[in-house]
C-alpha cells in the first residue's frame, strides 16, 4: 500500500495499520485476509484509508490494494504518524513475542480470533504492534503491546 499512498502524497506516513479478519481466509500466527492502513499528509493535511485484501469481502473490500476517500487530517488523540523505517519488526514476529508471553490465555482461549494494531502514542518511545485477542480493541479482554522496531515484550493489557 505504500507505494499507492505515495502517489497519493509523496510525503505519506502511515498514522495506524490494523489487521482485518475476514471468513474466506483461514488467519493465524500474525497473518491476516486483509489490511487497512491510514496515511496522513502532514504538508496537505490529509489523511487517505488503504486498504489490501486477499479476496473480495465485506464492507467495501476488494481484491488487492484499494484507496478510500481523502479526507482532513488534523492530529489527534494519542496516535502519531511514523515513518515506514521504523517497522522493523512484521505482524508475524509480534505475534510470536505476543504468543510466548500468553501461553496461559491461549490455552484458556482455545480459537479465540486475533487481531493487530500498529502505530506510534504517548505510551510508548517506538512504534508498536498490539496483539490483540478478541474481535475489537473495545471488546478484547486481553492484548499484548510489542515494539514495532525491536520486537521485544513490552506490557500486557487486561
Amino acid at each position: 500500500m505504500y507505494p499507492q499512498a505515495r502517489g497519493w502524497a509523496p510525503d505519506a506516513q502511515p498514522l495506524e495499520i490494523r489487521s482485518v479478519n475476514l471468513a474466506q481466509v483461514k488467519a493465524g500466527d500474525g497473518k491476516a485476509g486483509a489490511w487497512q492502513v491510514i496515511f496522513v499528509s502532514p504538508a496537505r493535511g490529509k489523511a487517505k484509508t488503504y486498504t489490501y485484501s486477499a479476496v473480495e469481502g465485506d464492507g467495501n473490500l476488494h481484491e488487492g490494494v484499494f484507496g478510500g476517500q481523502e479526507e482532513s487530517y488534523t492530529a489527534r488523540g494519542d496516535a502519531f504518524p511514523f515513518t515506514i523505517a521504523a517497522i522493523k519488526v512484521d505482524s508475524d514476529e509480534a505475534y510470536q513475542t505476543a504468543a510466548e508471553k500468553s501461553q496461559v490465555y491461549i490455552q484458556k482461549n482455545p480459537g479465540k480470533p486475533v487481531m493487530f494494531l500498529m502505530e506510534l502514542n504517548r505510551r510508548f518511545p517506538d512504534v508498536t504492534w498490539r496483539v490483540i485477542w478478541g474481535d475489537s480493541v473495545s471488546t478484547s479482554d486481553y492484548s499484548v503491546f510489542v515494539d514495532g522496531s525491536t520486537g521485544k515484550y513490552l506490557e500486557k493489557m487486561h
